[in-house]
């Protein structure tokens, strides 16, 4: 069974919610966040970089800073950028981009849940991370960005779902990057109550984005020392049926070639892929173990040898480790994707023509695009416990902070 909490979200007022609400900081380029800091007073940025107007900086990731990050917080709440409800809540939320409606539930997930496994996991988490997020927790005393959680689809609650999302939305608003954001109140207990009833016969939840967050909550909890309320041993998430979700690929883009001649390069390709030249037009990888290739303005179609490959094994024979197994480490020698700086990533939805562009820029040798991890893949890989490599999703929707703030005070 899989626990969902409703709770006193701390939001932004209804007329404000399209100022507040905003992307991670770090996902903004340098000239873009000081734009948004400098024009937009409400914007939760201003939350996270308590310091910009400031002349006096304190260190970052430190006690300091993180006690800024609640100051501002409290300013936030004192001059009524932002209100709580005074019963607890869930939070339906839809996001529609690009065609695609993603729908979901924002609520609290079990630390307990996820410390047993029950709530499952595909990557690895960095120790310094986890303890530097948990002072934040522990420091600030909030959830501002939900961790992505999807799962089966469970037909009754997707009917309930929709038919909710027929009502007026508390928010409804377009950002600027042309995402459509929904969200709607779920304060009735007989509704959250027949909600809670359906996420009992889901078995279990499966991470999407936020291992360190998930990671970093269960540190937070553990050290309060089995004193925690029921809040704290909760989480921010957003739990979205899997097939509401969308998974893209994530590829690859390498400086130079070490030192090979692009010639010598090429040979030690095909030791291990049939190549065929291709296009722009027609390059896109149409399955799983049809990779493409960029390099000197021409794209090629790479097939791995067939008896070069194991589908048994459930992180061997993803696309993203096949390239690396078959190319990557073995012609390039780069065998650490989080370390090595010869290597980039890009997500898919740049398309073709963003690895081409790339690559075409000089500041890359060569491209790789590959075919998007399946939700099936991402399953097996938890469900065995294993831990797929590095960048191997790039999972739609990406959710914002600000605005269902979760209180953990």
């Amino acid at each position: 069974m899989t626990k969902i909490l409703p709770f006193h979200a701390i939001r932004p007022t209804r007329d404000k919610a399209h100022l507040v609400g905003t992307m991670p900081y770090y996902t903004y380029k340098k000239n873009v966040l000081e734009a948004k800091l400098e024009h937009n007073p409400f914007t939760f940025l201003h939350v996270l970089n308590p310091e910009y107007h400031s002349t006096v900086k304190t260190p970052p990731n430190s006690v300091e800073r993180f006690s800024n990050i609640r100051k501002k917080f409290e300013e936030f709440i004192r001059d009524k950028i932002f209100i709580q409800d005074e019963k607890p809540c869930l939070y339906l939320y839809r996001q529609t981009k690009d065609g695609h409606e993603y729908l979901g539930l924002i609520g609290g997930a079990s630390v307990d849940q996820y410390l047993s496994g029950h709530i499952k996991k595909h990557e690895e988490t960095i120790t310094t991370r986890e303890e530097t997020f948990s002072l934040y927790l522990n420091t600030v005393k909030f959830h501002a960005e939900p961790v992505l959680l999807f799962h089966e689809k469970h037909e009754s609650l997707s009917a309930l779902l929709d038919a909710i999302s027929q009502h007026r939305p508390e928010y409804e608003f377009t950002s600027a990057e042309k995402i459509k954001h929904e969200i709607w109140l779920i304060e009735n207990p007989e509704a959250i109550e027949q909600i809670q009833s359906y996420y009992k016969q889901i078995p279990d939840v499966y991470i999407a984005d936020g291992h360190h967050r998930c990671a970093s909550s269960a540190h937070y909890t553990t050290h309060l020392n089995n004193k925690a309320k029921e809040e704290q041993n909760h989480f921010l998430a957003y739990f979205i049926s899997e097939d509401r979700m969308f998974i893209q690929d994530y590829n690859r883009l390498v400086s130079d070639l070490g030192n090979l001649s692009d010639d010598d390069f090429m040979n030690a390709v095909r030791k291990n892929f049939s190549v065929e030249v291709s296009d722009l037009s027609n390059a896109r990888p149409a399955s799983h173990h049809h990779l493409a290739m960029y390099m000197n303005q021409i794209w090629y179609k790479l097939i791995p040898k067939q008896n070069l490959l194991d589908d048994n094994q459930p992180v061997a024979s993803l696309d993203t480790a096949i390239l690396t197994d078959l190319l990557l480490n073995p012609v390039l020698g780069i065998n650490d994707l989080k370390i090595d700086r010869r290597i980039d990533f890009i997500s898919g939805n740049k398309g073709l023509e963003g690895i081409q562009n790339a690559v075409d820029s000089e500041k890359f040798k060569v491209g790789f695009a590959l075919y998007p991890v399946s939700v099936a893949q991402l399953k097996r890989v938890a469900d065995e416990q294993l831990i797929m490599p590095p960048k191997s999703t790039w999972i739609e929707p990406k959710l914002r902070s600000g605005l269902t703030i979760y209180p953990l005070d």
